[in-house]
């Protein structure tokens, strides 16, 4: 049997952790599948008073973890601190530049300096790995650079967020609006005090540039992505969408067309019979559009200890069998500079949601103003009546330009007879 892997673990949060326990529970298995003994050696976190549940005796202990990249007895370097930036990035540069493997979770460290880590990887003949960077316990990165590397990649789209899946997945199932749902979810440990990254969208936009790169074979672009959160969606969208035969999810979606790659993050609508229209709570899915597997649906666990710390020993294995490929499926120089098509340019479908006074003669007005920006309506819902009073107005638009969509709705939001600003989501008929 070869000689034991020895691995460095730089954060001891709930992954980190969680890494130590499976391996502790599952060690003898994992040798006999790795044809050898993978042996913790180091570890690294602010506190070393904190009682974790996890017995550390017998492993050195470094407070700085960017030393500890360079100077533990270690072959591979488990990043788990988190951030794009600061120690986290100067551990992993470290760990690389000393001809070390680099394993990771942190999709927000790859979306913003994959390309340089590869670089550096490449050079210094050593791997970085970060399956648990995407979708947690969901092989969703595996598949796409080893299980369907003989297709081409037409598109993906995904559930990739699962605190906003689980707020959207509440507000209908129990006619909560948005806000109480979120401070419940707060209260729960599902969202974080600060919020932002997973409602906005910006951590689904970390994690759909990843898999753009590796679908495509394009270099990472995160700048790019076009970002749009669910703070704006309505229990009254919510309920709407159901009577029209769609969810909403918040989604990441890379799409390849004639003019360059669409990456956009945003709220959709979803028909009710699709795949991920059905994927609730905090599970993620990845819808994979391609030419000779046809169309993969991925579904599990996003987030937590269990399922991040399986992808994270996922990619240790890999590492103890010698299982290498390039960290974006092909090496650096091989990756295309494949421009991003600009959001104006999306084609879709199109939801309108207007408070409109109720009166006549306002249909008629909302209808030319559409007429004239070459947006037609395929049909319209409107409830109660309350002469004089906003009433809601909802309108499925066929396939137009996004662009052209915009500028209909600005004009109809400067009537007098708006009252409000016009609530849009975008609808995709997936077809998984």
């Amino acid at each position: 049997m070869s000689e034991p892997l020895k691995i460095a673990i730089a954060g001891l949060g709930t992954v980190g952790a969680g890494l130590i326990t499976l391996l502790n529970a599952n060690a003898d298995a994992i040798t006999a599948r790795c044809g050898r003994e993978l042996r913790i050696t180091a570890v690294s976190a602010r506190d070393r008073t904190k009682d974790r549940g996890i017995d550390l005796s017998g492993l050195e202990w470094y407070d700085d973890a960017a030393k500890l990249a360079v100077e533990a007895d270690a072959d591979i370097i488990v990043e788990m601190i988190g951030g794009s930036e600061g120690i986290a990035l100067d551990t992993c540069m470290n760990a690389l530049k000393a001809g070390r493997s680099v394993v990771t979770a942190n999709k927000a460290l790859v979306a913003h300096h994959g390309m340089e880590m590869a670089r550096i990887a490449e050079e210094n003949n050593v791997s970085v790995l970060f399956e648990a960077a995407v979708a947690g316990g969901i092989p969703i990165i595996k598949s796409l650079r080893e299980g369907l590397a003989g297709n081409s990649v037409s598109r993906i789209s995904g559930i990739l967020n699962g605190t906003s899946n689980y707020i959207m997945t509440r507000m209908r199932n129990e006619s909560l609006d948005f806000e109480s749902v979120l401070k419940d979810a707060q209260d729960l440990g599902y969202a974080e005090v600060d919020p932002s990254f997973d409602i906005d969208g910006v951590d689904a936009a970390h994690k759909l540039s990843i898999l753009a790169s590796l679908a495509f074979g394009a270099q990472i672009n995160f700048d790019d992505v076009y970002i749009e959160g669910i703070r704006e969606v309505s229990l009254m969208d919510v309920q709407f969408a159901d009577e029209l035969g769609y969810r909403i999810k918040l989604l990441g979606i890379a799409q390849r067309t004639e003019n360059g790659i669409e990456q956009r993050v945003h709220p959709c609508m979803v028909p009710v019979a699709s795949a991920i229209a059905n994927i609730e709570y905090a599970i993620n899915a990845v819808e994979v559009e391609c030419d000779f597997a046809s169309t993969i649906v991925h579904a599990g666990p996003g987030a937590g200890a269990g399922p991040t710390a399986s992808a994270v020993m996922a990619d240790i294995m890999d590492i103890a069998r010698d299982n290498i490929v390039p960290l974006f499926g092909v090496p650096c120089d091989k990756l295309d500079a494949i421009p991003t098509v600009h959001m104006d340019e999306h084609h879709g479908e199109y939801y309108v949601r207007l408070m409109v006074v109720d009166r006549s003669g306002v249909f008629a007005e909302i209808a030319t103003i559409l007429q004239n920006h070459d947006v037609s309506m395929e049909s319209v819902l409107q409830r109660g009546r309350a002469p004089g009073e906003p009433v809601p107005l909802v309108m499925v638009l066929h396939e137009t330009r996004e662009a052209d969509m915009k500028a209909a709705i600005k004009e109809i939001s400067a009537l007098d007879s708006v009252d409000g600003d016009p609530h849009m989501i975008r609808i995709e008929l997936l077809h998984g």
